[in-house]
């Protein structure tokens, strides 16, 4: 069977719109999306598709159910083998198992730690409505922020009483277990005390996309500087809070209607948004914006809102994170509140129509937004101006779509004045670099995977280099470019950037591939090279031109001697497009790309050999070995052969 986690994973995936999209042409009707029915003939659309339920239904012959049931009707699969299908469209590794007493109780554990939590939020909620303290210190505190009573009930708002263990002591009264109770951090337990983790706070429950609740926000009603203002549930089973997003639940279907996602950060941003009329509305909970709940967001929109506090600099600082938003196909916009406001401030200074029409006039596209700002106080320096043009053409260059891409470089272009061709350099530079840190990092995942086993026979070495061309072209390439710089990449722990050299990047690549040549005179030149990469003014021609070692010195001048034996990728029109220097940022990655991949069809085939001579000596185990390594070479060959055009490379 497929384990719990891997079934969750694929079903928080298979968005239903996404999965049925696949196979029905579907028009927005109000909230639902519509289509022809793909399971009867019909001319006059009856095939509903509800994001917001996650659901399909056909009102002509009334069939219907969630992705899988659709997967399952359309393709014809049973249950596991239409969660494969899904796990294959969302690239989901499946780990599959029998369930056992243990597999059966995680599942029992899950479902104990989601009831006892809405156990939690009824009996906070109690303590606010029905308890002189909750009413008292309470609701007084949510009433005094101008919260209505119809928000809090909507939220399941609630408080959590003063006390050492008042809420622990109902659930245990109740017959709630103390394991589920430390499980979802509702109850810390040491060996000789036991506490409420949210003793004295309101509480601000946190729902799943299906509205069951999954972990609580408490805010601090003290004005003590020692004491955190919000505490969040710790990660339990049920809750991760890299994956959530709140009000989430509330806001789905308004989301769906206005096609659009205001995006803030607390809970109160929410609760008060929504009590002025605006509820497609979701706060990241204080935590930097994740890939997860961007994918979240985008079940339901591919517009985004980001509401931003009037504080220039956390502006800036949390910029960098819109990039991934970006990245994911959706378009952003930003709307900077008045300094010294927040979203929860701001709408309850002025009446619904106004906030609305605030937004509306105030919303501004991301990208010129980030422009603007940056472009503030710059306009003389011209570093400063070089560094912002990196760091504009950086978010753009994430942009999957390359109309919008387009757009957006024409009005960069002239908000910076600077010509499109020089923008577009750049964003074929990053698009490059991008490319290569993917493919090296699936490359490397995959070969680390092939070889955690060594297979049993050893296969022999061949007489001839396999890969003597490309290993010649990179030493041609290191020898006349290894001091130029081909790239820059920015260190984390200074945000400055710092050169990348041919050298440096090709040798490191080949030392983290632990990529060896079978030849002796090439692999001491790469070993030697190694030794000089950080030797300022290093001319590495003069050096192995007149190596000691004939045999070195005869290579390289072979090396330098050589026609550009280059292939026809770099070729258009029968002409080089750029003089070799010229693109070295492009050139390297891809010479080396070239290698990698001849080097993997040398592996794949001394994995063949290593199959066959298992068969003869019917060593099943040494089989089963050479065949694992065997499919993961394959899957590498297939990821380079993508990254290359899907060239072959012929002997």
């Amino acid at each position: 069977m497929i384990d719990q986690g891997t079934l969750q994973q694929i079903l928080d995936a298979a968005e239903i719109a996404d999965v049925v999209g696949d196979f029905v042409t579907l028009k927005r009707r109000g909230t639902s999306l519509i289509g022809l029915c793909p399971f009867h003939n019909e001319k006059t659309p009856s095939f509903n598709v509800s994001q917001a339920k996650g659901i399909y239904k056909c009102f002509g012959c009334g069939k219907g159910g969630s992705s899988v049931n659709f997967i399952m009707e359309h393709e014809h699969l049973s249950y596991a083998d239409a969660l494969r299908w899904l796990a294959n469209k969302y690239n989901i590794q499946i780990r599959e198992k029998e369930e056992n007493p243990e597999d059966i109780k995680e599942r029992n554990d899950r479902e104990s730690q989601l009831i006892v939590s809405e156990f939690a939020q009824k009996f906070f909620s109690e303590q606010l409505w029905e308890t002189n303290s909750g009413r008292l210190i309470g609701l007084s505190y949510l009433r005094q922020r101008g919260m209505r009573d119809e928000i809090i009930k909507k939220f399941g708002i609630g408080y959590c009483p003063e006390g050492k263990d008042t809420m622990t002591s109902a659930a245990i009264k109740e017959g709630f277990k103390m394991e589920y109770l430390e499980k979802t951090g509702l109850t810390i337990k040491r060996e000789d005390w036991v506490r409420d983790r949210f003793a004295g706070r309101m509480m601000f429950p946190i729902h799943g996309i299906s509205g069951r609740v999954i972990g609580f926000g408490g805010r601090t009603l003290t004005q003590d500087k020692t004491i955190a203002k919000y505490l969040n549930s710790p990660e339990s089973d049920i809750y991760h809070k890299s994956r959530v997003l709140y009000g989430i639940f509330q806001a789905k279907r308004s989301i769906i209607k206005e096609d659009k996602c205001y995006l803030v950060e607390g809970y109160t941003d929410v609760t008060s948004l929504h009590q002025s009329g605006i509820e497609n509305v979701v706060a990241s909970s204080g935590t930097s914006l994740t890939i997860d709940q961007i994918r979240l967001i985008r079940r339901f929109t591919n517009n985004v809102t980001i509401i931003y506090d009037g504080d220039q600099a956390g502006i800036k600082a949390s910029m960098r994170g819109i990039d991934m938003v970006l990245e994911e196909g959706i378009n952003v916009k930003v709307l900077p509140l008045p300094e010294g406001e927040d979203p929860d401030s701001f709408s309850r200074s002025m009446s619904a129509t106004q906030l609305g029409e605030y937004i509306r006039a105030n919303e501004t596209d991301f990208i010129k937004f980030k422009t603007k700002l940056l472009l503030a106080g710059v306009e003389n320096d011209p570093i400063s101006r070089a560094k912002l043009i990196t760091d504009i053409v950086s978010s753009i260059a994430v942009i999957p779509a390359e109309i919008v891409r387009s757009e957006y470089l024409k009005e960069c272009s002239r908000l910076l004045d600077v010509r499109e061709a020089v923008l577009y350099n750049e964003i074929r530079k990053l698009k490059v670099k991008s490319e290569d840190e993917l493919i090296k990092h699936q490359e490397r995942e995959l070969i680390r995977e092939a070889n955690v086993k060594a297979p049993v026979l050893a296969v022999p070495l061949p007489e001839i280099n396999p890969c003597e061309n490309e290993e010649r072209e990179l030493l041609k390439l290191l020898l006349k470019y290894g001091s130029h710089q081909i790239f820059e990449v920015e260190n984390p722990e200074t945000n400055l950037t710092e050169p990348v050299y041919v050298a440096g990047f090709v040798l490191s690549e080949l030392e983290a591939d632990q990529m060896v040549s079978v030849n002796p005179v090439i692999k001491a030149v790469f070993d030697e090279y190694q030794e000089y990469v950080e030797v300022k003014n290093f001319d590495a021609i003069k050096h192995f031109v007149n190596h000691p070692d004939l045999a070195v010195s005869q290579l390289v001048s072979d090396i330098l001697s050589e026609k550009n034996k280059l292939s026809d990728f770099w070729r258009k029109r029968g002409s080089y497009i750029e003089e070799e220097h010229e693109i070295l940022y492009q050139l390297v990655p891809k010479v080396l790309q070239e290698y990698k991949l001849r080097y993997i069809t040398f592996l794949i085939s001394q994995a063949e050999q290593g199959i066959r001579k298992a068969y003869e000596n019917h060593d099943d185990e040494a089989i089963q070995d050479f065949q694992r390594r065997y499919q993961k070479l394959k899957t590498v060959e297939g990821l380079l052969c993508g990254h290359l055009g899907r060239r072959t490379i012929t002997s």
